[in-house]
């Protein structure tokens, strides 16, 4: 079976949906808002949230659950994290026992600490897959040249699933490590937030160098700490990721730290947004897990406070340039942090 059924209807869930449609597959998304699954069905078009692009006529949408993953022979879930479990539930029931399900969301749930991938795993019993990497809607749905990865535990299901999403200009490397691959999803908004917080600062280049910098490794540390490979973040989906995100007005954690270093609050920035900021709500889940992994990262910590602390920003910038002078790398006496 080929038919293929993408949960959410965003920017980025109907940009992978166009592609797979476009290459012949016969693809449904769902969308939770009936009238976008009705303006996709009559005019080809989401204008709430992909805006300006032609959606390929041989998508279909729909807002019922069960429509769209009964029979689906792959799942691709593009939820926003923290929505993602309720929706898992309600379509759990309704999937095909050989279903494979790709996830391509990036968050930390803030109750459970779990990754988008373990979500799943858990209210459906299934293996699941992960999509992440450098990759913006607006230029994919333009054909500029993307590169991500694609990570599953299954050898063979992996190259499977390379074959179903490559395409000339949206290449698709194969991967083992799920639970590094999401990390790197995941944690590289909160770093996107502080980049785009030190740019409303105008703290200038060589800041986010360093932050970038910084940020990898902060990112390695927490993720080997729970299992995943070091060398993974070196990738597409950690380095690569990270720098697209920290350095891009088209971010929607980058913009959201700008706005907040500019001095807006949160709840203005936030009030009347469509699309989500996974860094904002990735923020507290990732301080959280730090401390509970016992692990140091300072500039997680600091966007925490000022997302969640209202600390100044300006406070934020100085304490993480006023810490104590550290070893860059590993040392005899522990890890620098």
């Amino acid at each position: 079976m080929s038919y293929i059924s993408v949960i959410g209807a965003g920017a980025w869930g109907t940009t992978l949906a166009a592609l797979l449609a476009k290459k012949g597959y016969d693809t449904v998304i769902w969308a939770l808002e009936e009238d976008v699954a009705n303006e996709i069905n009559a005019s080809g078009k989401n204008s709430t949230y992909l805006p300006d692009v032609d959606l390929p006529r041989a998508l279909r949408a729909t807002s019922d659950i069960a429509e769209a993953v009964s029979k689906a022979r792959f799942i691709l879930n593009v939820v926003p994290t923290q929505h993602t479990r309720a929706v898992m539930e309600q379509a759990a029931g309704h999937m095909e026992s050989d279903t494979i399900i790709i996830s391509a969301s990036k968050g930390i749930e803030n109750s459970s600490y779990l990754t988008v991938s373990a979500i799943i795993r858990k209210v459906t019993g299934k293996n699941v897959a992960v999509l992440s990497g450098p990759s913006f809607a607006a230029e994919v749905t333009k054909n500029l040249p993307t590169a991500v990865t694609l990570a599953a535990e299954d050898y063979t299901t992996g190259l499977m699933l390379q074959e179903i999403f490559n395409t000339d200009h949206f290449r698709v490397y194969t991967h083992h490590d799920t639970l590094g691959v999401e990390l790197g999803g995941a944690l590289k908004n909160v770093m996107a937030v502080a980049s785009g917080i030190s740019e409303g600062l105008g703290l200038g280049n060589s800041a986010r160098s360093a932050l970038i910098t910084r940020s990898l490794a902060e990112m390695s540390r927490l993720g080997v700490s729970m299992g995943a490979n070091e060398k993974t973040f070196m990738g597409l989906s950690g380095i690569g990721d990270l720098v697209l995100t920290c350095s891009s007005p088209l971010s929607r954690n980058y913009t959201v730290g700008y706005r907040l270093g500019q001095g807006e609050t949160l709840k203005d920035i936030m009030e009347g947004r469509k699309s989500v900021a996974e860094g904002v709500h990735t923020a507290k889940a990732a301080f959280e897990l730090a401390q509970m992994q016992n692990i140091v990262m300072p500039i997680v910590e600091q966007v925490y406070r000022v997302i969640y602390e209202d600390k100044p920003a300006e406070d934020a910038a100085s304490d993480l340039m006023t810490r104590a002078p550290k070893p860059e790398f590993q040392s005899p006496e522990g890890a620098s942090d």
